[in-house]
């Protein structure tokens, strides 16, 4: 696959199964929520997927590689991020079940209509706006922070695009955890697991994983913690399954 790469960018090896991914040398880069979220997204056989705010695709990327799902969407608002994502699916041989959208998550009921996902994920900006001066056109800013999208944006019209019964998955910082389980509520989408993760034993966390349901019923599980490092300073043996080390491919 013939598939151009800019001297401003690079091409990362996933690891699995000959999978690549290219990134800005100086952008935003995808790091550990993003793996850990396309592991705990329960996606099944034959679901239809939307990844909202995409970035580099390597959530979708990840999906489309390791599960049986249908087809995979990634929503990306900055023009330059989408076209980057695009060409890693091309990339990776993925064009028949992967398809990168360019367009505002505001507007995605009127790109994609209602009801029309078995699965949402979403890796969000985890900061709020503030009062700080920050730059909307700065690709790192946008991704980190809430300047083109909230919170509340994001689970409100992922619980319109999903199916009844369909499920909702978000990686996000555990100080927001009462937002979060709020607003799933209010528009309808049930917390269904709660996983946290930590950098290492005896160590507060610093992502908390949610799974939910659009129409389901009230039973909230929280799932044995996950850490990153085990007591030896080495990667723990469940975070060397989930990044599929050791795997022959």
């Amino acid at each position: 696959m013939n598939v151009s790469i800019l001297d401003s960018e690079r091409v990362d090896d996933l690891q699995y199964k000959g999978l690549k991914l290219i990134q800005k040398k100086n952008g935003f880069c995808f790091g550990a929520d993003a793996v850990l979220l396309s592991n705990f997204a329960d996606i099944r056989k034959n679901d239809r997927v939307l990844d909202l705010g995409t970035g580099t695709g390597i959530i979708a990327v990840l999906i489309a590689a390791k599960t049986a799902a249908a087809s995979v969407t990634g929503l990306e608002i900055q023009s330059g991020m989408s076209e980057m994502a695009e060409r890693s699916v091309k990339l990776n041989g993925l064009e028949n079940r992967l398809d990168i959208v360019c367009g505002d998550i505001k507007n995605a009921l009127q790109l994609f209509g209602q009801s029309k996902f078995d699965a949402v994920v979403t890796n969000p900006p985890y900061m709020n706006k503030g009062g700080g001066l920050l730059n909307p056109s700065d690709t790192m800013a946008v991704s980190r922070h809430e300047l083109l999208c909230t919170l509340e944006d994001v689970i409100s019209i992922s619980s319109r695009l999903l199916v009844s019964g369909g499920r909702f998955a978000m990686v996000h910082r555990p100080e927001r955890l009462a937002d979060i389980i709020f607003l799933m509520r209010s528009y309808g989408v049930e917390p269904k697991y709660l996983r946290f993760v930590h950098p290492a034993p005896f160590k507060k966390p610093n992502m908390v994983l949610v799974r939910g349901m659009r129409g389901g019923k009230p039973q909230l599980k929280v799932l044995e913690p996950l850490y990153i490092y085990d007591e030896t300073g080495g990667y723990s043996r469940e975070i060397n399954e989930i990044y599929c080390r050791g795997e022959v491919d």
